[in-house]
Order: C-alpha cells, then structure tokens, then sequence
C-alpha cells in the first residue's frame, strides 16, 4: 500500500462496481479512484466480486474493503449476462440494480460505522454509481455528522431531442422505454436526502448541472466522468507524417445503434469518399451494421469505407491516430470517451453539440453541431468535412491544439486535483473552488448556430 502526498485526506470511496479489467463504468470508477488514491490516503469500498481485480492492479490504494451480498450479486451477475447482454446503456439495467444498491451501502455502514463515528475518515465519497437516479443511504446515515458526504461526478438524464427518427427508434429499443419514467426515480428511499444532505454535488455534465442548480453553491462542474491516463501520452505515436492535398481519414469509434447515429456521418461524408478525396473507418459493431452496409451501397461509397468490428485498445488507438478526423455525431452521448483519446491523438472531433460532447470539444480543438434535425446535421457536417478536406493547415493547428488540451485537462490526474479542491472545501480545508463553468443550455428546439 502507498502513501498519499502531504496533506492529502482520508477518502472513505464508495465505488460497488469499479473494476480494472472491465469496460464502460466499472472501468472508469476504477480510473477515477486510483488517481484519487494517488493523491490521498483512499479506503475503497468495492463489491466482493471486484476485489480480486482491484487487488491484481496493485492500484494506491490504503485498503480495499469487499463487501459481499452473496444472494444478490449472483442474481446480478445473472441478470446482466442473459437479461442486459452486457449492454451497460440500457436505462432499464440502471432501474433494475437500484434494490442492489440500497442493500450494498446498508451493509457498507453496518461494517464501517464504528471507524466513520471514530474519525478514521475525513469525508466520504460516492463516485458510482454514476447515475443521479440511483440515491445513496450514506446521505442520510451521514446527516447528523460526523464527516461529510459528497457524491459525484454524476452524469445521465439527458432528454430525448425532437427530429431524429434515430432517436426515436432508440427510445423503443430493448431497455430504453424505462426513460419515460426516469422522474419516478424522486420518490424513491433516500432519494431527496440524497442531494438534500450531501455537503457536495459533482456534476459531470452541463445538464446534470442544470438538474441540480437549486442547491446553489453546494453543485460543481467537472465536465465529463471519463479522463485519459498520462501514461497515454507517453506511448510512442505510430502517426506518420501528413501529405498536403492527400486523402482525408474520418473514423466513427462505437456501438452501431441508432443513437449513435453512424448514418449521418455516412451521408455528410458521400460527397468526399464517391470523389475519391476522403475514406472512412467505422470501428464498431451492433444491430445497424447491416444497415449502415446496406447504405454505403446506396450512396455508391462501399469501397471507401470499412467496417472494422469491434478492435482491442491498442489497435483502436492506432487507428485513431491514422485518422485526421473523428465524425461522431451521437445524438444522445452522457460521456464519449472516444473524443477524449481522439483528441490525445490528434484526431480532431466534430461532434453533436449535446451531452458529454458537447461539454468537452470547443472551437479551438475541434466543431460541435446544434441539434436542430437529421437534414440541418448532415449539412453541416458536410461543410465542415468539406472545409478541413481543403484547408490542412486549419487540421494541423485544431490537431495541435486538442493534444495540448487533453494533455492539460482531460486526464485523471487533472480530474482528480479538480475534484480534491471540492473536497477540501468540504471539509472546512480550502476556499470554495473556481471551476470551469457548465455552458447554458437552450431550449432543445431553439436556432443555434454551429461554431464554424
């Protein structure tokens, strides 16, 4: 076990499902935990079933604590393998787990309320589950002291934008109909105590921000649950030297379901891969690839595209780098996690202007697109395909800038010093944090204009 630097806190990290040698969130709690673990003395508390995982990474961590609810987790494990498939999307596996969550923290507290009332910890940090639809019991069992509670970063809630059929397709999907009453998640046990009590909400989205602004200086900003370790910028780049005038590579990195919306990327992008001055590598898979075949074929483009299947992370991240361009236009993205190593890897993103995307890219490093239809997206994106297609001095300088700024603050270890300055407010050990703010968010069916 490693210690933390000089003065760094006691984090009690609540993290049931982190686990290093899985994907999506579990993935991604364990990232987060470890750069915290690097900065601060972190008990984590983890499902039995984790721990062995947790253990093998050898992460910096004081101690691990398994908490084991043998019954339950079979029947998640179960659950998730032959109901959920492992799709870690679907709003209905979130609904599911809730019981699974109360029962996790309850038996949490009953283990280590002793060494809480004790002081042995200076705060107590719920990091997963991401969702704010699932509450925490902590909130309230910490409501008379005698160490904060804060939760976050928190991501998810996004509405369902108007004048994409991908959309609503998606919303009669396997899983997804549960969305229509993501509200009821406000009357469930602990659910008002939850953000009433908590001392801190992190909230890793501009519209998880909105959700919670009612509890004024208590919610703080930290864009996105996702972060890169630095370590990604020290792997040497396999990224060759660019020809002017050459061929423009576009990549699409994700599942292939309607959301994803992979169909728009493939009409903007026609006009560039029939004339021979563009090719496009769609690295994924799922339900619409025959589909999204069948249309290559359709707008006479098949044999500038290829479809890749799902690929390793070293050999997705090389890809990425052979890529000029990112076309990612996921109409309903909370993280997107592909932009960030896009960017790492001087892939310039041009995204959908909504959720997690659009929190993260900006002028300087890449193009966001308003959310007005499928006809006003595909223009645009057309335009901007168009434009970099022509101006390779323009890519350099956005592929430049957008390593510069991942390097700078989409790392875990950036993620971890913002979310260390909350906890020090916290707990009554710095001044209140000046983060970044959340942009303001317009109706969904009002005109905007992309940044072009």
């Amino acid at each position: 076990m490693t210690q933390p630097a000089t003065g760094g806190l006691r984090i009690l990290l609540l993290a049931p499902d982190c686990n290093p040698e899985s994907i999506s969130t579990p993935l991604i709690g364990y990232e987060h935990a470890e750069a915290l673990g690097r900065l601060h003395t972190v008990t984590l508390v983890v499902r039995a079933s984790n721990a062995e995982a947790v253990r093998r990474a050898g992460g910096p961590f004081h101690a691990i604590e398994p908490i084991g609810l043998p019954l339950l987790d079979r029947l998640y494990v179960w659950a998730l393998r032959r109901i959920f498939k492992y799709d870690y999307g679907r709003q209905s596996l979130t609904a599911a787990s809730y019981p699974y969550h109360v029962a996790f923290e309850w038996r949490a507290w009953r283990l280590l309320r002793s060494r809480i009332r004790s002081r042995d910890f200076d705060v107590v940090l719920r990091i997963l589950p991401i969702v704010p639809v699932l509450p925490s019991p902590f909130a309230f069992f910490l409501r008379n002291g005698p160490v904060p509670f804060i939760v976050g970063p928190l991501n998810g809630g996004l509405p369902w934008p108007k004048g994409f059929r991908q959309l609503d397709q998606q919303r009669n999907a396997a899983g997804y109909w549960v969305a229509s009453l993501r509200g009821l998640y406000r009357y469930l046990p602990f659910a008002r105590s939850t953000y009433r009590k908590a001392a801190a909400i992190i909230a890793a989205s501009s519209h998880t921000y909105a959700e919670f602004s009612a509890y004024g200086d208590r919610v703080f900003f930290v864009p996105g649950e996702n972060g890169l370790r630095t370590s990604f910028f020290e792997e040497p780049s396999r990224r060759g030297a660019r020809q002017g005038g050459g061929r423009l590579e576009l990549i699409f990195v994700g599942r292939l379901i309607p959301l994803k919306a992979c169909d728009l990327a493939l009409r903007a992008a026609a006009s560039l891969l029939r004339a021979g001055l563009a090719r496009f590598t769609i690295v994924g898979d799922g339900p619409e690839r025959e589909s999204l075949q069948a249309l290559t074929k359709s707008l006479g483009v098949e044999n500038a595209v290829s479809f890749s299947g799902w690929l390793a992370s070293p050999d997705t991240r090389r890809q990425l780098e052979e890529a000029d361009v990112l076309v990612f236009p996921s109409l309903r993205e909370f993280g997107g996690t592909v932009v960030f190593e896009a960017l790492a890897v001087g892939a310039v993103p041009v995204v959908a202007d909504f959720g997690g995307p659009g929190d993260i890219v900006n002028p300087q490093v890449g193009y966001k697109i308003p959310l007005v239809d499928e006809n006003d997206m595909v223009a645009n994106l057309e335009f901007i395909l168009n434009r970099l297609a022509k101006d390779r001095r323009l890519l350099d300088t956005l592929r430049r800038q957008g390593i510069a700024y991942a390097r700078e603050y989409l790392t875990w270890d950036a993620k971890a010093r913002s979310v260390t300055d909350i906890l020090r407010w916290a707990v009554g050990r710095g001044s209140r944090p000046n983060l970044h703010p959340p942009k303001r968010l317009p109706p969904l069916d009002a005109p905007r204009s992309p940044n072009q």
